[in-house]
């Protein structure tokens, strides 16, 4: 399958496994960073200081030819939010007491974060180490603290957090190479949505997005104008080699773009950033009803020759999740002003509809959803296709995405599918042997016709299948070595790596239908989460969320998505409805709102 052709972390949301349990030593610590101390300096201009908007393209696209960003339609989009009710005190005391909780553990590990590796990439929870994956550039401190800190009312912090944005430095970078894709949803996105959230009050920070899509907008300079995605920027200043794109490249990482790029053409008025995105975003568009699962893109391209068409993997999770999550995304920024994106959508969720959700066949007859995974050789009929049961954390923000797509396109059926989707992820924790849900498992799929009862020797014969192996082991005994519960053939990879897809849709079918049993249920998977994950300095990743403790394998590494996106969306549920309202903003891949056109 091509799904296993790559590492893929976090849509594609991290570079490397998180495999060794324990704490680095110090003297492991200091080897890694004097390997990444910044290299690859960019020559400097006449002002003695080096400038990414003057860097001399091989294939500039004239002015005149550029697609302009489309004026919006406000009246053409519904409203998303649903309108509350007065909230009795009682249950008013509660939220604010469970919001004031999550605060306090944003910051707790804001001050790990601080204390311990203040302007490096990310802090290492368990030994107070610092760690650089994303360029040296501060990941958590843009990423997840520039706007997060704002919302939850810390001034001071943020005021902080402000004054050493000034020191990054994108002409240099401790990596020979960058991810394009995971630079544009950390820390243009980041620079973006503080901006946007503190009204242009801090000029530094759209400065700071300006400079930074300048240097990725050089990434699209290629014959083909489809963007190096994982690029060696120092190369491209020095124009030595021509840049092309790749053959093999993931389509998250190609065809997630649009937003922030979307976004710092509408702010700037420079429409240099949406045309690029958009040409690439024409390319999906024609050849979505082309591929191997027609209305779907594998999750393989062919940037080089533009064909996204030949592979034969599909799925909405790994390497694939945010094209998808990004079409009604990109509609409401551009405040309804093109159509093409709500056609993507609607063709893509058809095929989802038909060839990736499935109905597990679980213990109690829960009815469920989670989507799966489809390979296609674009020979074999559709109607013959066999969906893989593969359920993937990554793939739990679909409940959100079918919800908010089904608010703003008024397709009001679509709204029990985004439901279902939402109950098989908190499914996956609540029923979970410690209650989090692992990064992937496999489960007993229902019959494609019929009822579907729950079949304890169906599952049986699934686990023996999926587990082989250990003859002289009794199948009740490996049921229970492997921690499964019914319906649950097999766990792919036991890690939780504080991952925020399930609490995201959790946040948004709240909005959107003011269920308050949601956020009930949502405080005890937070409960659940930080007693297995807090240490002294931070929260760290598990390597086996399934095991009797899960604390006891904590792993030394935080993703700055654990305070940009989990933190702030189980903060968001408990904080009054207009706090980002989704009516107002939209939420890039990493949870930073962008402002959507005023309907004033």
């Amino acid at each position: 399958m091509v799904f296993f052709l790559f590492h893929y972390s976090r849509n594609p949301r991290g570079q490397e496994p998180y495999r060794t349990v324990g704490v680095l030593s110090k003297e492991d610590d200091d080897e890694e960073n004097r390997l990444r101390r910044p290299q690859n300096p960019l020559p400097k201009g006449r002002d003695g200081k080096f400038h990414w908007s003057t860097v001399k393209l091989r294939h500039p696209i004239p002015t005149k030819s550029m697609r302009k960003v489309p004026a919006p339609k406000l009246g053409k989009i519904p409203k998303i939010q649903t309108s509350f009710d007065t909230e009795p005190e009682s249950l008013k005391k509660v939220r604010l007491q469970r919001l004031e909780y999550v605060k306090n553990n944003f910051t707790h590990a804001w001050e790990g974060y601080r204390s311990k590796a203040w302007l490096s990439d990310e802090v290492r929870p368990m030994s107070g180490g610092r760690y650089n994956p994303f360029g040296g550039w501060a990941a958590t401190l843009v990423d997840s603290l520039a706007d997060t800190l704002w919302i939850m009312g810390l001034k001071d912090e943020f005021d902080d957090a402000v004054k050493a944005i000034a020191n990054i430095d994108f002409t240099t970078s401790n990596l020979d190479e960058i991810n394009v894709f995971e630079t544009t949803i950390r820390y243009l996105g980041g620079f973006l949505a503080a901006s946007d959230l503190t009204d242009g009050q801090y000029p530094i920070l759209l400065e700071k997005a300006r400079e930074l899509g300048d240097m990725l907008y050089v990434a699209f300079d290629t014959p083909n104008h489809m963007p190096v995605t994982r690029w060696r920027f120092a190369d491209a200043v020095k124009r030595t080699n021509e840049q092309v794109a790749s053959t093999n490249m993931l389509v998250a990482e190609i065809g997630s773009l649009t937003l922030e790029f979307t976004r710092l053409s509408q702010i700037t008025g420079d429409h240099k950033y949406y045309d690029a995105v958009q040409r690439v975003m024409d390319h999906f568009e024609y050849q979505q009803g082309k591929t191997k699962l027609p209305g779907m893109w594998p999750v393989a391209v062919n940037a080089m020759t533009a064909d996204f068409t030949q592979f034969g993997g599909f799925t909405i999770g790994g390497m694939a999740d945010s094209v998808y999550e990004y079409l009604p995304k990109e509609f409401a920024l551009l405040g309804g002003g093109m159509g093409q994106y709500e056609n993507m959508y609607k063709k893509s969720l058809a095929t989802m509809k038909k060839h990736i959700f499935f109905a597990p066949n679980v213990e109690d007859d829960v009815d469920i959803l989670f989507p799966g995974d489809v390979d296609s050789d674009g020979e074999t009929p559709l109607s013959e296709l066999e969906t893989e049961p593969k359920a993937q954390h990554l793939g739990c923000f679909a409940g959100g995405m079918v919800a908010i797509g089904s608010k703003i396109f008024s397709q009001s059926k679509d709204m029990a599918i985004a439901k279902k989707l939402v109950e098989g992820c908190l499914w996956g924790y609540e029923r979970g042997p410690s209650g989090i849900m692992p990064e992937i498992m496999h489960l007993q799929k229902c019959p494609a016709k019929g009822e579907c009862k729950f079949d304890e020797q169906k599952w049986e014969k699934g686990v023996a299948a999926m587990n082989p192996g250990m003859n002289e082991e009794s199948l009740s005994a490996k049921i229970a070595r492997l921690r499964l519960v019914p319906g649950v053939t097999k766990v792919d990879d036991r890690r939780y790596i504080l991952r925020p897809e399930a609490i995201e849709s959790i946040f948004v079918l709240y909005r959107v239908t003011g269920d308050t049993k949601l956020m009930d249920r949502a405080w005890k998977i937070f409960e659940t989460i930080v007693a297995a994950t807090q240490t002294n300095i931070a929260h760290a990743a598990l390597d086996d969320c399934t095991a009797e403790d899960p604390g006891k394998t904590k792993v030394d590494r935080m993703e700055s998505f654990w305070l940009a996106e989990t933190l702030k969306y189980f903060y968001l549920l408990f904080a009054e409805p207009d706090l980002v309202s989704l009516d107002e903003y939209v939420l890039n891949t990493e949870a930073h709102p962008l402002k959507r056109p005023s309907r004033v």
